[in-house]
């Protein structure tokens, strides 16, 4: 270092030992060591957190770098700089006089730079006859180059640190994705089990993630998550595993009954029954019961009707699954302002609301009326509760309503994931009817 000796601050400024600490540092730079300025600069921004400075201490130390001479910085060209407060000023962005003297004191406090007053507090340089530097006086870099190992280990700790937060937060964000789709595959499929419970499950879990965390903390929730996962994951295999073995079983019994050499018919195709087929067995003296019971086993000419396809809950609609109150109104909390008395208690609340609704989105009542006798009321309110929800996204609900309702008849449209996608979409926070 260029002083050699202790120097203590000019006028008022105490002297304290972590300046004498740094002076101290400064004087153990290796013989030859040398750091580009700006790469240097860069990892002191990396590392900033661990440095304890802010980010406008680090605009100071930028304008105080531009009046260093060289790239590299090193004991042979010099460690200290001498700007005036004016040209220091203008290099910080315009900083005012008092807010540049307080980010000096930090960066000093911090460990990075070093006061080397003069005798009467201004910062010059003295220089031979050759116009070479023999003393200066301003503040001395020295401590970066001291500190350059340290500076650069934190930088490289803190953009692993960072790497590994982000890691741990996507995995965290597909962890999530998976319960929530999961979940909902479930509902869609009628699986049995605790459903509910294990939503709650999720919920609460979510809750409890903090909006700032770090990553030991997402670890944490990740663990929890990849144990919950793993349970959904576990019953509906079991589910597929049972889909499975009574495929087989029904397999076995089916070969069973055609194999049987003294049978005298066949199992009967599914295609229409012919016209005249009925009238002829009727008129045939040698039809049995047997026979009778084929032709009234067959299909109606024109085929099943749509109701006897669905297999479903007769308020749900021909083959559409109706989902709890709770968890449309998680998906949809914006139609309970549209309930009487601004609650939605029952489905019978949630029907009249969507008749409010309905016409306030321009939704004919034909097309109502219509999604209706293809979904089920229910379902219709909740579709048009979803419709709502999604606000300006759909151009013309009436239509839309209309597409989902013909999707419906075709067997090709399914609430339950609208519904889970929706709960997503408003961050699991909805609120509940009262």
């Amino acid at each position: 270092m260029e002083s050699g000796y202790v120097t203590t601050p000019f006028g008022r400024r105490p002297m304290s030992l972590g300046m004498l600490a740094s002076q101290q540092l400064a004087e153990t730079i290796e013989p030859g060591m040398k750091r580009s300025k700006w790469k240097l600069f860069r990892a002191i921004c990396e590392a900033r957190p661990a440095l304890g400075v802010s980010d406008r201490a680090l605009t100071v130390l930028d304008a105080l770098l531009t009046f260093y001479p060289d790239d590299e910085i090193s004991e042979e060209k010099g460690l200290i700089v001498f700007p005036s407060n004016a040209q220091l000023s203008l290099r910080a962005r315009g900083m005012t006089p008092a807010t540049l003297r307080r980010h000096l004191a930090v960066l000093v406090e911090a460990g990075l730079i070093l006061r080397k007053d003069s005798p009467n507090g201004k910062r010059y340089a003295r220089r031979d006859r050759a116009g070479a530097i023999g003393e200066a006086f301003g503040f001395s870099v020295a401590p970066l180059l001291a500190r350059a190992v340290e500076i650069e280990t934190l930088a490289a700790q803190a953009v692993a640190d960072r790497e590994l937060l982000r890691v741990t937060r996507e995995r965290l964000t597909v962890c999530r994705r998976d319960i929530s789709k999961l979940i909902a595959a479930a509902l869609e499929e009628g699986v049995s089990g605790d459903w509910e419970g294990i939503s709650a499950m999720f919920r609460a879990l979510l809750a409890r993630i903090p909006r700032v965390a770090t990553a030991e903390d997402l670890a944490l929730h990740l663990d929890e998550m990849g144990l919950l996962r793993a349970e959904v994951v576990n019953m509906l295999e079991r589910r597929i595993k049972t889909k499975k073995i009574d495929a087989n079983e029904s397999q076995i019994e089916h070969h069973k009954q055609n194999s049987n050499p003294d049978s005298t018919y066949e199992l009967e195709p599914s295609f229409e029954t012919k016209q005249g087929e009925k009238a002829a067995a009727d008129n045939d003296p040698n039809a049995g019961p047997s026979d009778e019971r084929r032709l009234k086993q067959q299909k109606p000419s024109g085929g099943m009707s749509n109701r006897a396809e669905g297999a479903a809950d007769p308020g749900a609609g021909p083959g559409l699954k109706s989902f709890p109150l709770g968890l449309v109104l998680q998906a949809c909390p914006s139609i309970l302002d549209y309930g009487p008395g601004g609650s939605i208690g029952n489905w019978r609340d949630l029907m009249s609301a969507a008749v409010v609704v309905r016409s306030m989105l321009g939704v004919s009542p034909s097309a109502y009326e219509e999604a209706c006798s293809g979904m089920g009321p229910e379902n219709a309110a909740t579709v048009i509760a979803c419709i709502l929800e999604r606000g300006g996204h759909i151009n013309s609900p009436g239509g839309y309503l209309r597409d989902l309702t013909r999707r419906t008849e075709r067997g090709e449209f399914a609430i339950g994931p609208m519904l889970m996608a929706l709960v997503r979409a408003n961050g699991l926070t909805a609120r509940h009817a009262s």
